[in-house]
Parts: C-alpha cells; structure tokens; sequence
C-alpha cells in the first residue's frame, strides 16, 4: 500500500471501521456450531474476545516496532491463549529477520528458559511456525549467571538464536517448578546498530496494525476453537497433539503435549492415571471451551512434577472435579461442566498416554 492510500484509508476513516467490523465478525466463533450454548461458556467466550483484542492492539500497534524491540510480559493472569501455561512466564517481542538483536541477561533461579523466534501469527496469510530455538541447557552462562545471545539469520559464534528472513516475533518461555522459590530471569533486547528513535507513527503503520490485530483476533479464536470442538469428540480423554500442528501453532520444541476435553456432571470427577516418564517438567492444567487456563489465582487448576503426590510404584491419580474429594492431587473445575485439558512432559524419554475414568465423586470421597 502507498503512503497516498494509507493516508486516504485513514483520512475517510475506512481503517477503523474495517477493524471494527472485522472485531465484530469475531463474535460469530463464540456462536457457530459446535461451540457451547451454554450463556456461562458463551459469556467466557465474548470476555475472551476482549481479551485477544487487548493483547492484539498492543502486539501489532503499540509493541508491534522490531527497529526497537521491547521485551514485555502480557498481563498474562487475564490474556490467556491455546492452554497458557499457569507456571510459565511468557515475554514477547516484535523483531525481523531483517536486522540482528542481542539479548542479555542473568539467568537466576527459574527452572526452564527458552527462546523461540517465529514466522506468522494466527490469522496471518503468511507461514507460521519456528525459525529457530535455544534453551538455557545449552547456552553456554558465565559463573555468575550472566548470558548473551545473538538472535540473527546469520549464524554467530556463541549463543546463537536463529531467525529467518521472515521471523517475525520472539517468545520466551520462562517455567516456574516451585513459584514460592524460583526467580525469573533477568533479561533486556536490543537491535544491533540501533540509533535515536524509533521512527514516528505514520498512517501506513496504523492501517497495517487494525488490520493485523482483528486478522488475529478471528483467527486466535477460531483456530483454538477448532481444536476444542475436535477434542470434545473424544470427551474425558487424553490424547497426544501431532508435533506438526503444535509446531505451527508456535509451541516449544521440546515439550509433547497431549489435549482432551472433560464433560462432567456436578457430582462427577474424571480420574486421570499416569507414570510420568523421565522428563525435565511435566504439568496437567484444566481450561475452559475457549483453552483458556482456569483463574489459578483463586482455583488450583494446575499440578506440575514439583507439587503431585505420587504413588509408590511411581504412578500419579489426577483427580478433576468440582468438589473436593479428599484426595492428594485434585485439581478445581471450578463451577466449569466441560472445558479442554492439557498435559505436558517437557525434555521427556517417553510421551505416556494416560488412563481416564469418570466416577461419582461420592465414590471418590467414600475410598
């Protein structure tokens, strides 16, 4: 697009009212078919919407310059996003495969660090996917914990983060086993070569933004939902996510995710059982329709290898229900009937299946 179009766009207001449309085409994920009729799972629905458009605005208008990088963390306890992980501390950045970054910091206590720098976005015509990824296990980090990284399509001796030509952001990865001891990272961006600046906003900048962000809405939303309504086809299940599809979705590399969807009565549990395999991390988590985490600031959704009991032979029984059974290992629904799962094993020798069950919680209590 000319400056000349954009400033046209602009001036007629066709850029705002393209996005708003586009925003309001958005609703109709919350309403198609297979998605839930329910006024509580469509209320999350809209509210998630909100959501998305909160965290789109900032992505591709306010954050979205990768002449001057800013490394920031999304008010991740409310913008939840493909089963966001309740231990992780997530940090982004707009960056391109047409300049070099350095990033330095200390690594600190955190048990997981990793980067990723990726192509695309959900919604985005273009690829998606990873165009490179380094974790702390294989950076090499001074005595005192400091650390430097190149990220470049250019491969640099060091620590060294790949991009592409058309890598378009960054995500770290920052995984708490035990939040009450652990502290994150220490870490800072910056284009190499940058001077004074970043430029001024001009029209043509602003059009590309709406466009991009309601493009990501509809499409965060849509794509998510997809995945919802095909693991409720297999309700109460565990089942792995082809590596492929969690790739093009910009997952971790090194962790093996596996998805479901729980259906439960109010006086239901599902029984999950596994022997977690020899791994770096592992966490089960219990969502909403939409794969948003459930509020772990007030509900215990989440368990990790740090905090489950596990049996003598080295099994673990998950229990997911509304009530409190009395058990080792419940994780709340917290007033959810139905929702989505996921489990994780990050660095793992082997991907188990679990096994799963529904039961009367009553029965649960009584044993």
């Amino acid at each position: 697009m000319t400056s000349k179009d954009a400033n046209q766009r602009m001036a007629s207001g066709a850029s705002w009212n393209e996005f708003c449309d586009a925003l309001k085409r958005a609703g109709d994920v919350v309403l198609r078919d297979g998605s839930p009729d329910d006024p509580f799972d469509q209320a999350e629905g809209f509210r998630y919407l909100s959501r998305l458009t909160r965290v789109a605005l900032e992505s591709y208008i306010e954050f979205a310059e990768p002449r001057a990088p800013v490394l920031r963390r999304p008010a991740h306890e409310t913008v939840k996003i493909g089963a966001d992980n309740p231990d992780n501390h997530y940090q982004s950045a707009a960056v391109s495969g047409e300049y070099d970054y350095r990033i330095t910091g200390t690594r600190n206590t955190i048990h997981y660090l990793g980067f990723g720098t990726y192509a695309g976005n959900y919604g985005s015509k273009q690829r998606s996917g990873q165009t490179g990824y380094l974790e702390a296990a294989d950076m090499e980090i001074a005595p005192d914990g400091r650390f430097e990284i190149v990220v470049s399509c250019n491969e640099q001796p060091g620590n060294w983060l790949p991009m592409e030509p058309d890598t378009s952001s960054l995500i770290v990865r920052q995984t708490y086993q035990d939040r009450t001891r652990e502290r994150i990272a220490d870490l800072r961006i910056e284009r190499i070569g940058a001077q004074g600046p970043p430029p001024p906003l001009t029209p043509a900048f602003l059009d590309s933004g709406l466009a991009a962000a309601a493009a990501y809405v509809h499409g965060t939303a849509t794509l998510f939902a997809e995945w919802a309504e095909g693991f409720a086809r297999t309700p109460n299940a565990l089942l792995p996510l082809d590596p492929a599809i969690a790739a093009a979705a910009h997952g971790d590399p090194n962790i093996g995710y596996l998805h479901g969807y729980f259906e439960l009565a109010p006086d239901e549990a599902l029984v999950i059982e596994v022997t977690p395999p020899m791994c770096d991390y592992w966490n089960l988590q219990v969502n909403n329709h939409w794969m948003e985490s459930l509020d772990y600031r007030y509900h215990r959704i989440a368990i990790n290898h740090h905090d489950a009991v596990l049996r003598g032979d080295g099994s673990v029984q998950i229990v997911v229900s509304n009530d409190d059974p009395g058990l080792p290992n419940w994780l709340e629904t917290a007033s959810h009937r139905r929702g989505t799962l996921c489990l994780r094993w990050i660095g793992a020798d082997s991907h188990p299946e679990p096994r799963t069950r529904v039961v009367p919680v009553a029965e649960l209590k009584r044993a």
